[in-house]
C-alpha cells in the first residue's frame, strides 16, 4: 500500500503562491499522480493530474496559474501554485493511481485571504 504525505500548506494572501508536494512511501513509476480538493460544503474536484506516460491535465479553474510536477525517483510530486484567490481555499490531497488500486494523502490546507 503507498502511503502518502502532503506537506507545503498554509494562509496566503490573494495574489501568492504556495508549494504543495507529496511523498510516497513506494514506487510511483506505474501510478498517475495527482491533486485535489475539497472546499467546505463542495465535492472532492480534481485540479492537476500527472500521468505514468507524462501527460498533465488540469481544472480550467487552474489553467495558467498552477503546475504540476513528478520526480520518480524521489517518488514525489509537486503542484506550484501561482496567483493564488480566495476560492482557491481548500484541502487539497495528493492521490495515487493505477488501475483499481487509489491512495489518498491525508490532506493540507491551503487558504487564501484577500
Amino acid at each position: 500500500q503507498v502511503q502518502l504525505v502532503e506537506s507545503g500548506g498554509g494562509l496566503v494572501q490573494a495574489g501568492g503562491s504556495l508549494r504543495l508536494s507529496c511523498a510516497a512511501s513506494e514506487s510511483i513509476w506505474l501510478n498517475d499522480m495527482g491533486w485535489y480538493r475539497q472546499a467546505p460544503g463542495k465535492q472532492r474536484e480534481l485540479v492537476a493530474v500527472f500521468s505514468s506516460g507524462g501527460f498533465t491535465n488540469y481544472a480550467d479553474s487552474v489553467k495558467g496559474r498552477f503546475t504540476i510536477s513528478r520526480d520518480n525517483v524521489k517518488r514525489t510530486v509537486s503542484l506550484q501554485m501561482n496567483s493564488l484567490n480566495p476560492e482557491d481555499t481548500a484541502v487539497y490531497y495528493c492521490n495515487a493511481r493505477r488501475r483499481t488500486l487509489v491512495y489518498w494523502g491525508q490532506g493540507t490546507q491551503v487558504t487564501v485571504v484577500s
